[in-house]
């Protein structure tokens, strides 16, 4: 059985998801742990506090760029760093993002399905599509 295949449709879903999970991890550090709660987290981990602040912004502006299909290809590029950052600081609690302090297999994920929108395009839908 051969299934037809949708490329655009399936860049545009894998934006959507991607811009949504962004903004759902910046709302966890504001909703949940806090913004001071967050700047805690980062010190714990030889991070200055301060730097939670512009990190949140740029998931959350990232995020709803990646959404709208507003320059959504640089705003995942721009937000790998991040992910580079989220890896170090889990790698020492294991794989399972569920595992104490957060495992690595979260920010692995979301930073390959970064790669994967830079590499694909954004799909239909995009106020300001970028082509690859």
């Amino acid at each position: 059985m051969s299934l037809p295949l949708h490329p655009q449709a399936a860049h545009t879903l894998l934006r959507l998801s991607l811009g949504l999970m962004w903004i759902a991890h910046a709302l966890l550090k504001v909703l949940v742990f806090t913004l001071p709660g967050t700047a805690q987290f980062f010190d714990a981990h030889g991070l200055p506090g301060m730097l939670a602040y512009p990190v949140v912004a740029a998931e959350l502006a990232g995020g709803a760029a990646i959404v709208l299909g507003w320059h959504a290809r640089l705003a995942s590029l721009l937000l790998l760093p991040i992910l580079g950052g989220a890896l170090l600081v889990h790698l020492p609690n294991g794989w399972v993002f569920s595992a104490s302090g957060g495992g690595w297999e979260y920010p692995l994920f979301l930073a390959v399905a970064s790669l994967v929108h830079i590499l694909a395009g954004d799909g239909q839908a995009a106020l300001r599509a970028e082509t690859a």
